[in-house]
């Protein structure tokens, strides 16, 4: 444990220090790299530790980000209650999703959910007037600490760095805890008076209201939201990010985002063919690293661990 706390201290500096050696370009790409690691962390909250079939997770990080962007667009509210208000919105509609679907169950939960969150998705792609339809909203103003690159980068580093220690006490909870219990055998806690769907309809609420923070930072670094943000393929690449880094360890899904986020960054510069690699790799991930990469190096060095968190 103390390996892991002297590792994290280690990268947590590098980090800190990236903007003192690299171009702007290379830190921007460091942000979304820290925000597309919270977004998958948060889902992997439901389903690597809930066992929850989330398969529209990035509606609430859609959502997250446009609450955010219309209330320092449209409303004279402080910027701080703006960058709070998204995540709660993003709760709220985990919630309203969430008591929806919770009454099914594994793949029943997952379609019911793309088609709500679709239905979503819709209504901010045609709402003109509103949320600006398929141009999203550009221009968002910031505070003046956060409205430059570094300041963009040194507040993403840290909400997500506090987010990754409040997730990471929740899942060695005894709530993360039950809730593991739930994913392995769901009538077996039941059986020993378990409630479920409560503990299950809570998660999904903490990870909507996590992906909701990643939508804000989004906010913070790019200053502009659009529709695509929240589209279902979008889902898709974060739960492959899940899958890639491994569900079963709490930092999988930042190995998972890291590695997918860099490929397309630097493979698109040479090809337009980013679906169909994203293809390839999903396949060669569930045939050779069912466990995922971090999955396979945590079995590996430690056996026995690795396919439960």
């Amino acid at each position: 444990m103390k390996k892991t706390h002297v590792a994290l201290f280690l990268l947590l500096a590098a980090l800190c220090s990236l903007p003192l050696f690299l171009p702007r370009f290379y830190t921007y790409i460091a942000a979304i790299v820290l925000l597309t690691a919270l977004l998958a962390t948060s889902l992997n909250l439901a389903i690597g530790y809930g066992g929850i079939y989330q398969f529209h997770h990035a509606v609430f990080y859609g959502i997250g980000a446009y609450g955010t962007a219309l209330m320092l667009t449209r409303t004279p509210m402080p910027a701080a209650l703006g960058l709070l208000v998204g995540p709660l919105v993003s709760a709220l509609l985990s919630l309203v999703m969430g008591v929806i679907c919770i009454r099914l169950s594994k793949l029943y939960f997952g379609m019911l959910q793309i088609s709500l969150g679709s239905l979503v998705w819709a209504t901010v792609y045609r709402w003109y007037s509103f949320t600006g339809g398929d141009d999203g909203i550009h221009g968002i103003p910031l505070p003046d600490r956060i409205a430059t690159p570094d300041g963009a980068y040194y507040y993403t580093l840290a909400v997500t760095a506090l987010c990754f220690f409040a997730m990471h006490r929740i899942v060695g909870s005894p709530f993360g805890k039950t809730l593991q219990g739930i994913r392995d055998n769901p009538v077996r806690s039941s059986a020993i008076g378990v409630h479920v769907k409560a503990h299950q309809l809570v998660a999904l609420v903490i990870a909507g209201l996590f992906g909701g923070v990643a939508g804000s930072l989004f906010v913070v670094v790019n200053n502009s939201v659009f529709p695509d943000m929240m589209f279902w393929t979008f889902s898709l690449e974060v739960l492959i990010m899940c899958l890639l880094g491994g569900m079963y360890t709490f930092f999988g899904p930042l190995a998972g985002a890291s590695i997918l986020v860099l490929l397309r960054v630097f493979v698109s510069v040479y090809t337009q063919y980013w679906s169909l690699l994203l293809g390839a790799i999903l396949t060669l991930v569930i045939i050779f690293l069912p466990d995922g990469v971090l999955g396979y190096a945590v079995r590996r060095f430690r056996p026995g661990e690795g396919r439960r968190a």
